[in-house]
């Protein structure tokens, strides 16, 4: 049977929760209504984001997902190197901006992603640093990467930039935000 957009009739509107439930058929319709959902509870999330993933367990080999988000999320640079894993982003509705560094932190390049744009999604190889902050309120991408997941070793986190929740996290946002400004 075809799930036409439910999210496993989970009550999505938890402010703490990082992760819907997935939708539980084996073959699921990717829907307005379907992503309408995410993006309600990523506009009350205290981290103003959600997952919605659409692989069944955290044990999955291959992890889709749409990742929705709000201005002011702080999505702290990463990698991902144990085990490497390439990721594919495609923004499917409203835009961000997309940056990479180098081994020191220095950003390398920088680019705005936007749905229906010319430049609409980003492959990036296991290993690149990189983030992106949010142009557009209800920003929504889906997200394609190998699984398994842990989050012990999903992500490689560099010494240079602040974590999310540390204090530093919104001033480093903030000088990535006029970067991008300068550079317009």
């Amino acid at each position: 049977m075809q799930d036409h957009g439910t999210a496993n009739g989970q009550n999505p509107i938890d402010p703490k929760r990082r992760a819907l439930d997935p939708p539980s058929s084996a073959v699921t319709l990717l829907t307005n209504e379907l992503l309408k959902q995410a993006v309600q509870a990523s506009r009350l999330n205290d981290r103003k984001r959600v997952i919605l993933p659409l692989h069944k367990s955290a044990d999955a080999l291959l992890h889709r997902m749409f990742n929705v988000m709000q201005p002011g999320t702080y999505i702290p640079p990463h990698r991902h190197t144990a085990p490497p894993k390439d990721e594919s982003i495609v923004v499917v509705r409203g835009a961000l901006c997309f940056i990479t560094f180098d081994e020191a932190g220095k950003v390398e390049q920088m680019t705005d992603i936007a749905a229906g744009t010319s430049i609409f999604g980003v492959d990036v190889c296991a290993g690149v640093y990189h983030t992106f902050f949010i142009l557009e309120p209800d920003t929504a991408m889906f997200e394609v990467k190998p699984g398994p997941f842990s989050p012990v070793t999903d992500k490689d986190f560099p010494t240079w930039a602040p974590r999310e929740g540390d204090a530093g996290a919104a001033d480093y946002m903030a000088q990535l935000r006029q970067m991008r400004e300068s550079q317009r």
